[in-house]
């Protein structure tokens, strides 16, 4: 049985530094790195049995993005954003060092990795056109180059149903007296995440709710609510261009995990996706919304399968 070693970075954001909480499975010498890259009010626990399932052929490192878990909270929340998410994932990238990079992204973590994509297009655009003044001189290794994307149940355009649902919850400031409690609202909440056992919901809900005080609380920062509602219309269709030119300029493999009855990826933006990119494929898994937790048998087979392809 695989167990993960708890490691930590400094990350740095205009309002100061930051420390970004990860877990380590497998090898730390490995250099084949799964990179698991959670949703926007999970960490990266959601992972647990993905990485046991991978641990013995890759090492899988599985942050708690900045503001959620064990990471730190941002003095300036106006940062909880892709731009400073994605410069965390450099920085911890930075420090693991892969040879080989495999990123799976479930929702928020979906859309990290296209913007680590489009940052890492721009750098290596960057070395192939130097300016005169590094003309002489080869320019240092920026980032690590993307092997294979996973993205679990998202993509460019958002539907504006299921932003209007995540901007309601993640402020909701929920407590409950006892462990078993918030199981049990996890469980009656979260029914878009398919059919799950007991022994999967408390597993679910164990690194998300956290006791302090004698009270059950969500393990975040509720001021991760703060950028939506400062989002216009202008912002959101300019996120989403940036989004879809990403996406298409990734040159990886790309495996899309659809949700059949997801509210946030539709049908026919997965369409799209597999128009926009020659490179990618998708799966749907029925009687699963938004967003398959990769905890059962089918779903981690999928994913490991996709990631251990030639």
């Amino acid at each position: 049985m695989f167990s993960p070693r708890l490691q930590a970075v400094t990350c740095s954001s205009p309002a100061g530094l930051h420390r970004v909480a990860y877990h380590e499975w497998g090898a730390p010498d490995n250099p084949d790195v799964v990179l698991c890259v959670h949703g926007l009010t999970r960490t990266g626990r959601d992972f647990d049995d993905l990485a046991m399932h991978l641990a013995k052929d890759f090492r899988v490192v599985c942050p708690d993005v900045v503001g959620r878990g064990l990471s730190d909270r941002l003095a300036n929340p106006m940062f909880y954003a892709v731009p400073q998410y994605v410069a965390d994932m450099v920085t911890l990238l930075a420090r693991v060092q892969p040879a080989r990079l495999y990123w799976v992204g479930t929702s928020m973590g979906g859309l990290i990795g296209l913007g680590y994509a489009a940052a890492m297009s721009r750098a290596q655009l960057a070395q192939q056109v130097p300016t005169p003044a590094q003309a002489h001189r080869s320019l240092p290794q920026t980032g690590v180059r993307l092997d294979k994307l996973v993205l679990n149940d998202v993509g460019p355009h958002i539907e504006p149903v299921s932003l209007a649902r995540i901007g309601q919850y993640v402020s909701e400031n929920f407590s409950f007296d006892s462990f078993d409690e918030a199981v049990s609202f996890v469980s009656k909440s979260s029914t878009s995440f398919g059919p799950h056992t007991d022994a999967q919901w408390r597993a679910f809900t164990r690194y998300t709710y956290i006791e302090q005080n004698g009270k059950w609380v969500k393990h975040y920062d509720l001021n991760l609510a703060v950028p939506f509602q400062s989002m216009d219309p202008q912002s959101a269709a300019a996120g989403e261009q940036f989004l879809w030119a990403a996406y298409a300029a990734i040159k990886a493999p790309v495996l899309i995990v659809h949700g059949q009855e997801s509210d946030l990826l539709s049908a026919q933006t997965v369409q799209q996706m597999l128009e926009r990119n020659p490179r990618a494929r998708a799966v749907e898994f029925a009687g699963v919304g938004h967003a398959p937790t990769l905890m059962s048998a089918d779903q981690i087979d999928v994913v490991a399968g996709f990631l251990y392809e030639p």
